[in-house]
């Protein structure tokens, strides 16, 4: 299917590996002159690498923390450049799981909150006034699970990117530009390894709570961000869209 992306833009946080890595290989599929953003710049390299060949090109990389002070505008300046001109496609993929284990004081939450929404706020905020002035763009943001069995710094702050995306698409409708989040559920990436470090812990979560019977790899959540991205998806807005094999949303 031709998703009508050649020649358009995209920048991708936490892009080193896992999704991030699924994802650019899905929109450089479909034309899309990509950017590639982490702190690891011997990792993006592997991930350019990997990618060359594809329609879109070898990736940009542009070396950054999204959690740093001054590290979104960094991120946007660079990729702007590396790029050759404004980033059509923002895709906020940084985050992480912040499990609380015993006492955890302010700077626990607050970097929690920074990694799993400011971080994103942040970009976006940047970004996207071009995107209003050139009346086309497409956001998506990747989210997690909201309510965990435990507590867990990660949910509380993914709820609030995903109430801030719904909210900033009915802003940024009328300007062409459309905001949607994708929940995965178990991908397998290092994280996810590292959760489910043996085959019978993987296979009992597995009977337990994924009806399709298997973890996603990173392409399914890449290829519904190419969707989402491209022209044909331009009445989806505000949606907030589980990749999870059918789990039941609460680990």
């Amino acid at each position: 299917m031709n998703l009508g992306l050649k020649g358009k833009t995209a920048l991708i946080t936490a892009a080193s590996g896992g999704i991030g890595s699924g994802i650019a290989g899905a929109l450089a599929d479909a034309g899309v002159r990509v950017a590639i953003s982490a702190r690891s710049r011997a990792a993006l390299e592997q991930v350019a690498a990997s990618l060359a060949s594809r329609a879109g090109g070898r990736p940009a990389i542009v070396v950054g923390d999204v959690c740093a002070q001054g590290g979104p505008a960094q991120i946007a300046a660079e990729a702007s450049v590396a790029l050759g001109g404004p980033v059509d496609i923002l895709v906020n993929n940084a985050g992480g799981a912040r499990p609380v284990t015993g006492e955890v004081d302010d700077a626990f939450w607050d970097e929690a909150m920074t990694l799993n929404f400011l971080a994103a706020r942040r970009l976006t905020d940047i970004i996207s006034p071009g995107m209003k002035a050139r009346n086309w763009g497409r956001i998506v943001n990747i989210s997690g699970a909201l309510v965990a069995p435990k507590l867990n710094g990660a949910a509380p702050a993914k709820a609030a990117l995903v109430s801030w995306s719904r909210t900033l698409s009915s802003e940024l409708g009328p300007y062409g530009v459309t905001v949607n989040t994708i929940a995965p559920g178990r991908i397998n990436s290092v994280q996810i390894q590292k959760l489910h470090p043996t085959e019978q812990s993987k296979a009992d979560f597995i009977k337990q709570n994924i009806p399709a019977g298997y973890f996603g790899e990173p392409y399914d959540i890449g290829h519904l961000v190419a969707f989402l991205a491209s022209p044909l998806a331009r009445y989806i807005n505000g949606a907030a869209i589980p990749v999870d094999g059918g789990a039941v949303r609460r680990v």
